[in-house]
């Protein structure tokens, strides 16, 4: 796998990623139980944006010392743009986050834990299934065009989906979890699992967080299931993949605090999500037919979700004074 990267490089990334998720887990909200306001999630998530263009510019000043101008500014470009393409994904993520939490009634102050580890969860899964993907990509490339399909399709089926209400409680893994566990009717705090007396014996129980764990787990699952092929289309680097994947979902638990009371502003942001990927879904299937500029890409992802934002905004006003009236 062909990399700019060296041990150094890596070690830097890695530190800073373990640094920062320290900073996230025991100081803010003292990793206890905490109910996040969105002032705090306003500033952690501009903090979270903030380092991760820090480490665009920091990765630009190394590689223009190191290999130069052209490269460094190539690479930077390329991180940049997948990593607005894996946070604009990301945004569906987190609306399907709040609609588990909904479902469940799981308070705010219990949504933290769950989302910690989600995103842990989240990273160690990405780094896995990027180190694979790359690799089975450089030994055998018609992959890229499957990849391409697939977003294609995910894209068109997003696209027909954005207004349906998916089952979560009834769904096939919560059922399965149900016939497998003993749940209890009501939250323990933040127990994942209790023990009761129950006819002399103790009886291992798993609670309603439990449920709403791992449907966080598997719905990150899925979204890098699309995510991760629509940053191939930019770069196979397993670099700047990895680096713009993990920066991406840093963020996320502060970036869903922050969007938790205003999700219903973003009704048409789904179909943007939509385009996009049957954007990057066409670029990958035209590889080697059409090389598109990155600078290019980055230009199309950022109109299509500023316009969806844009129109959601101007649709909700709109809404508003009828509604008035």
């Amino acid at each position: 796998m062909e990399s700019i990267a060296n041990p150094w490089l890596w070690a830097t990334f890695f530190s800073v990623v373990i640094i920062m998720l320290a900073i996230d887990l025991f100081w803010v909200g003292g990793g206890k139980q905490h109910k996040v306001s969105v002032k705090e999630a306003a500033i952690w998530s501009g903090i979270w944006v903030s380092v991760s263009m820090l480490f665009a510019a920091g990765l630009w000043l190394y590689l223009n010392t190191t290999v130069g101008e052209q490269v460094a500014t190539a690479k930077t470009l390329e991180y940049v743009t997948g990593y607005l393409i894996e946070k604009s994904l990301a945004i569906d993520n987190v609306f399907v986050w709040l609609m588990i939490f909904s479902v469940f009634a799981i308070p705010a102050d219990l949504q933290k834990r769950v989302l910690v580890l989600g995103v842990i969860g989240a990273i160690v899964m990405r780094t896995i299934m990027i180190f694979a993907g790359a690799w089975l990509i450089t030994q055998f490339h018609w992959l890229l065009y499957v990849f391409g399909a697939f977003l294609l399709f995910t894209g068109i089926k997003m696209w027909l989906a954005a207004e349906q209400q998916p089952d979560l409680a009834n769904s096939k893994i919560v059922l399965w979890l149900r016939r497998r566990y003993n749940i209890t009717e009501h939250l323990e705090g933040e127990k994942f699992f209790v023990k009761r007396l129950v006819n002399g014996r103790w009886v291992r129980y798993a609670t309603p967080l439990f449920l709403v764990l791992v449907l966080v787990e598997f719905s990150d699952l899925i979204f890098a299931v699309d995510s991760i092929p629509a940053i191939f289309a930019i770069t196979t680097d397993p670099f700047i993949v990895l680096t713009s994947n993990i920066f991406a979902i840093l963020g996320l638990r502060s970036m869903y605090f922050l969007l938790a009371d205003m999700a219903d502003r973003f009704s048409l942001l789904k179909y943007g999500l939509a385009l996009v990927l049957v954007f990057i879904g066409f670029k990958m299937m035209l590889i080697d037919l059409m090389k598109i500029p990155t600078a290019l890409s980055l230009c199309v992802v950022a109109t299509i979700i500023a316009t969806s934002v844009i129109l959601s905004l101007r649709k909700n006003r709109k809404e508003a004074e009828g509604s008035a009236e």
